[in-house]
């Protein structure tokens, strides 16, 4: 599946550190191989749906920092990432 970053993901991803953001880059290697990867705790999110109705996932870089995404046409879309706040606004 191919990747797409949403621009607030870009917005929290540039504000990460840069330890965060290369412990991110690793994690996508895992991620695009198999999502359902043991390390990335991948879930759906409980009631959170995007604005055409889709799931909205997340998944574990540490354990302090989640990303969340969806799945669509064989692409997973990368809408946040950052501490347990984003799961407040997932997109």
């Amino acid at each position: 599946m191919n990747p797409v970053f949403a621009p607030s993901f870009v917005r929290d991803y540039q504000r990460l550190p840069k330890k965060l953001q290369r412990r991110f880059d690793r994690t996508l290697e895992f991620f695009l191989t198999d999502f359902r990867h043991p390390s990335l705790r991948t879930k759906k999110m409980e009631g959170q749906f995007d604005h055409e109705g889709r799931d909205i996932w997340e998944a574990r870089v540490t354990k302090s920092y989640r990303f969340t995404f969806i799945i669509t046409n064989g692409t997973y879309i990368f809408y946040r990432i950052g501490s347990h706040d984003i799961e407040r606004r997932p997109r």
